[in-house]
């Protein structure tokens, strides 16, 4: 279990609950060192999750940067020359100093140039090692992989890259889930979900091309804005269970929706992304396997979910979605703590607060969807995206939810016909006389029953 306790619960910066989609996976066995390896470069992000572009090392580089200097016309030939002879000089096996900061140190090049040239032989690099394919850039990493922006030769468009890190390269169970992602990928075809179009190995690197969607996150939409306006909310959330409705209807439960994996293009233009924790529904191997673990992002995660059981349906998914909508439109999480099991915990447990009290903007039916889709208990949800896609519809058009209905009980309001009801005292200004109007209503109600039913019988006689 990733035992990775929060400093700060609420996500209102970059920081996110770490997902448990790696709680019980067994750790990646040492690998032994080379006997004089180059030092990897250190993450920018300082996250030591990430990982460098495929290929690329800084020994490489240091190695061919002479070249580079002089064929990119940073660098006459004779300056480089005098560069690399006070290299030689250097007699204190202590000093550090390499070829770039000789280069740096006597402005023949800035820093900025020398990590622009870096950048770019690391990419050519990268692209000798997926064949077909040129990175351009990486665009992010998470635990469990980073993702490159690339080119397809073949087809001359932008493709986004998952790379399986080097450390989990011969662990077979990181190896079967990144393929299985791809796989369960490649199995939907819906324009609101992210495209899968090759995965593979190659070298020492397992990778999945997807679709590129430039544009943003939901996550990233929250941190600009705070919370988000009911009317964008709810396109967003209709286009996500429009993803959720193609899924679940060929089989497949995402498990993981969350503002991170909903992506928004320029176009307003929703994908759902990341089937890393997408599951069939009649995987019962996989299931079974899984029993007892909390497999999602506690933030968002569902009450069974965080139990462990053994069926899992779409009403997870829903929940997450809920989950997330919640987060959209107040600006907070639904539920937060100290660490990942005390959030946990309060899905199973806490009462939710109306996301209405917290937004006084939003409309009361649309507060019921959102309290709906996150009831505690499945069969209190939607029965499936439809059905929620229903409801949101009719809430756009200012009409009430069909299925979501405000939490009042009210069966103290009911009147039994023909039963008069205990009445206050009234003043006789009124002009009531203290008689009760539900009274009045039931017994005209009974005149009319009784003028009816004589009527039935008086033309049955005749």
């Amino acid at each position: 279990m990733l035992a990775h306790e929060l400093n700060h619960p609420d996500p209102s910066d970059d920081s996110d609950i770490p997902s448990l989609q790696d709680s019980d996976a067994p750790t990646p066995a040492p690998q032994p060192k080379a006997p004089s390896p180059p030092p990897e470069p250190e993450s920018p992000e300082g996250t030591g999750e990430d990982m460098a572009p495929p290929g690329s090392s800084t020994a490489g580089f240091d190695t061919l940067l002479g070249k580079l200097v002089v064929d990119s016309g940073l660098v006459t030939a004779d300056e480089l020359e005098r560069c690399t002879e006070e290299l030689r000089s250097i007699d204190d096996i202590d000093d550090p100093r390499t070829l770039s900061d000789i280069l740096a140190s006597r402005d023949f090049v800035t820093r900025h140039q020398l990590d622009r040239l870096q950048k770019e032989f690391d990419a050519k690099k990268s692209s000798q090692r997926i064949p077909g394919y040129r990175i351009h850039k990486k665009l992010g990493s998470g635990a469990m992989a980073t993702v490159f922006l690339a080119k397809q030769l073949s087809l001359d468009r932008l493709v986004a890259i998952k790379v399986l890190p080097k450390k989990f390269s011969e662990n077979r169970n990181f190896i079967d889930r990144f393929y299985k992602e791809g796989k369960s990928a490649a199995q939907l075809n819906h324009p609101n979900i992210v495209q899968a179009y090759d995965v593979g190995q190659a070298g020492d690197h397992h990778y999945f091309v997807m679709e590129y969607v430039e544009g943003e996150t939901v996550y990233d939409r929250i941190k600009a804005d705070k919370r988000m306006e009911e009317f964008d909310s709810i396109g967003i959330v209709q286009q996500v269970g429009f993803a959720l409705q193609h899924a679940h209807e060929r089989g497949f439960i995402h498990r993981d929706i969350k503002p991170k994996n909903i992506m928004i293009n320029g176009r307003n233009k929703v994908k759902l992304a990341d089937l890393g924790l997408a599951r069939a529904l009649d995987d019962e191997a996989a299931a079974k396997a899984e029993a007892g673990r909390a497999y999602g992002t506690p933030y968002y995660i569902s009450p069974e979910q965080v139990r462990g059981e053994l069926e899992i349906s779409p009403a997870a998914d829903i929940y997450g979605l809920g989950a997330t909508c919640y987060h959209m439109v107040t600006g907070r999480v639904p539920f937060s703590g100290k660490n990942p099991s005390q959030v946990m915990h309060k899905h199973l447990k806490a009462e939710l607060t109306p996301p209405d009290q917290l937004n006084p903007s939003l409309s009361a039916n649309f507060s019921q969807i959102i309290e709906m889709m996150m009831a505690k208990s499945p069969a209190d949800r939607y029965r499936n995206a439809s059905d929620l896609l229903e409801d949101l519809e009719l809430v756009q058009k200012g009409d009430p939810p069909m299925y979501a209905r405000p939490k009042v009980d009210l069966s103290s309001f009911a009147v039994k016909l023909g039963q008069a009801q205990p009445t206050p005292q009234k003043s006789l200004a009124s002009g009531d006389g203290g008689s009760s109007p539900l009274a009045a209503i039931s017994i005209a109600i009974n005149v009319v029953l009784v003028l009816i039913l004589i009527v039935v019988l008086v033309m049955f006689v005749a």
